[in-house]
């Protein structure tokens, strides 16, 4: 999530809590190799600029990972082949927000409060199915569009039932397991029929995005 949104993190320090105190001025740094450090105190940097224009060409295809369609835009003057990944469940979980069955199914959400967010959030479509894959097209078009036309792999939803429970609707159509790692998910999800025609939307969306958008016509 920090590299999509192009700040420092640093993560599993332990005692940053204790340390750290609030309104505490520090500078976090990510250049030394796989372990970051948290400095006292804003320190000092040099900037370098490199002009891209004059990196070597590599024979191995150099793609980047995008998971926001927002980041796409961020990041469009890396000299980068393509798109080697672009998460389908970033749209859905940040923007669409929506478990795709309970599009498909609206009358088996029998939380009062999903059903109004769903109406809210569905009211300019007269099929709520219609909202997910416009807004699911959109979001993988924008991220396509940048890097045209360099191929752009995108991956369908790999959701965990967890993951797929928190979304707007989904208590209704998840089962809890013991270690959603290993369970309902992937390719093993897409057939059945407890999702199937959840996964025929984002095949439509997919569809809709190569034949509708100049920009993704390498996906």
């Amino acid at each position: 999530m920090s590299r999509e949104l192009g700040v420092p993190a640093v993560v599993g320090t332990g005692n940053a809590t204790t340390v750290l105190a609030e309104g505490l001025a520090v500078t976090i740094s990510c250049a030394e190799g796989d372990e970051g450090r948290v400095y006292e105190g804003s320190l000092a940097f040099d900037t370098e600029e490199v002009d891209l224009g004059e990196l070597p060409e590599t024979r191995t295809k150099v793609m980047v990972n995008i998971a926001s369609p927002a980041a796409a835009f961020q990041w469009w003057r890396l000299p980068a082949d393509g798109v080697g990944l672009a998460r389908m469940e970033f749209i859905i979980s940040s923007l669409i927000r929506v478990h795709p069955m309970a599009l498909v199914h609206p009358e088996r959400v029998t939380d009062a409060g999903d059903a109004e967010q769903i109406r809210v959030l569905t009211s300019g479509y007269a099929d709520p199915k219609d909202y997910f894959v416009d807004a699911l097209a959109l979001g993988i078009a924008k991220i396509a569009a940048p890097y045209h036309p360099r191929p752009v792999i995108v991956r369908l939803s790999d959701f965990k039932t967890n993951e797929y429970a928190h979304l707007i609707g989904g208590s209704a159509f998840e089962e809890p397991e013991e270690n959603p790692m290993l369970g309902f998910r992937g390719a093993s999800r897409y057939y059945d029929e407890r999702y199937r025609e959840g996964f025929a939307l984002e095949c439509a969306a997919l569809k809709r995005v190569r034949r509708s958008s100049a920009s993704a016509t390498s996906l």
